[in-house]
């Protein structure tokens, strides 16, 4: 069946969710990015990519997972989802499933969320929350499977409510790094691989868990490689379009993603060649860091580069950290790359460590070579461990003499005006 006669309605329907209330959710997310993303100049012409994700983000690619057939003929894979980079892809591809990044980027049923999850806590815990509860995320409702992580204390508890409304399984993720927890954690990944091979039935033996780590780090081998251009002044594609690049590799097909990456990487280093860039050579230039932005999370890119500077680097769990390690190739055995895949994970900066150096290194590090005017360091509201963070990363900053500016904020359009002006400040001290 072709894609411009297939019924999604039926289709989403068929996932018990709310149509008429997703009906709202699409079109203002469709508003939102009209506004933001296609009224952005001289992009890469490969971007385009992008904006075919962005329309099948709950359309074709839901029916990629779901009825690929077009027949209502059984899924062919299972699909497993997750809230969090710590939950290793490689392993559940290896163990023939799909995982895919759940929806947690904006507010939806707020009074709903908050008879689960306090009133105080982050936007992206009670949205997950309010988009379950509203059935509005063909992702969550598609997926056999959520995998949860107790990374803060937030998510650890919000799992419990999470899990009687949804098949969730919650692995442990260490917040301290010592030989005892490495090799805790890498139980702890055994203990998934056990859980995802029961869920699918499907042994994962040497060679598909090898497949699946090259197909992982193939991705991330794009992304680096689309990642350097940005060093370039002017810089060739902007920080919305790569971030919405990253967020795109927690949903789309990997190895068609990963084509898509390596042309706009290629096409970017022709700009670069060419001086052609999205912004004006000498705009200044912003590295960010702090919590991740689930789509469609896009509010601050969009303000810093609607001020005229361009972001150049994301130091976050939808930004570097997503792409920065790879995972060993080396490895014989399952065992062997199931070690390999826990240390990389292990190694990922999140702000749940203590202590938390790597980060500030890697926060300064990238800034140099990105040639970053100034850092903007961002925290979701009530996020108590990004909020403590930012007094070193601070420090740090100012050790290596670069402006440094941190920000709170929420979901909501409410502080867009004080935000916007603290952003131009910001922007015009550089």
């Amino acid at each position: 069946m072709s894609e411009q006669d297939y019924d999604y309605r039926s289709m989403w329907e068929g996932l018990d969710m709310d149509v008429e209330a997703h009906d709202g959710l699409l079109e203002a997310v469709g508003q939102m990015y009209s506004s933001m993303y296609l009224t952005q100049e001289n992009r890469p012409a490969s971007t385009a990519y992008l904006d075919g994700v962005a329309t099948n983000l709950h359309s074709g690619r839901i029916r990629e997972l779901v009825d690929p057939q077009g027949d209502g003929s059984p899924r062919p894979k299972k699909v497993i989802g997750s809230f969090c980079l710590y939950v290793p892809e490689e392993i559940i591809t290896a163990a023939g499933a799909v995982e895919v990044g759940l929806c947690a980027g904006a507010d939806w049923a707020p009074a709903e969320a908050e008879k689960h999850v306090p009133r105080n806590t982050c936007p992206l815990i009670k949205g997950f929350m309010g988009f379950k509860l509203g059935r509005v995320c063909p992702y969550i409702e598609s997926a056999d499977l959520v995998v949860g992580e107790n990374t803060c204390d937030g998510k650890k508890k919000a799992y419990e409510q999470f899990g009687k409304l949804k098949n969730t399984f919650v692995i442990d993720v260490p917040h301290v790094r010592t030989d005892e927890t490495r090799q805790m954690w890498r139980n702890e990944l055994r203990r998934l691989a056990a859980r995802i091979e029961q869920e699918t039935g499907q042994k994962i033996t040497a060679e598909s868990l090898r497949a699946a780590i090259k197909l992982a780090n193939d991705k991330r081998r794009a992304l680096q490689r689309l990642s350097a251009t940005r060093a370039a002044d002017p810089t060739p594609i902007s920080g919305l379009d790569s971030l919405l690049t990253v967020q795109a590799a927690f949903m789309d097909d990997s190895a068609r993603l990963t084509g898509a990456i390596n042309e706009m990487a290629a096409e970017c280093e022709g700009r670069v060649k060419d001086g052609e860039g999205v912004a004006p050579k000498g705009a200044k230039r912003i590295l960010y860091t702090g919590t991740p932005m689930a789509v469609p999370n896009w509010k601050l890119f969009n303000m810093i580069e609607k001020a005229g500077a361009v972001v150049v680097g994301e130091e976050y769990c939808t930004g570097s950290r997503y792409y920065k390690d790879l995972v060993p190739e080396t490895g014989a055995t399952v065992d062997e790359m199931l070690d390999d895949i826990a240390d990389r994970y292990l190694n990922i900066q999140c702000a749940i460590f203590t202590p938390n150096h790597g980060r500030e290194e890697d926060v300064v590090r990238m800034a140099k070579e990105l040639h970053a005017d100034g850092i903007i360091d961002c925290a979701l509201q009530f996020c108590t461990i990004y909020e403590q963070e930012s007094f070193g990363m601070e420090e740090a900053a100012e050790k290596a003499g670069i402006p440094f500016m941190h920000i709170t904020t929420d979901y909501s359009g409410q502080d867009e005006g004080q935000l916007k002006t603290r952003v131009e400040a910001f922007i015009e001290m550089l």
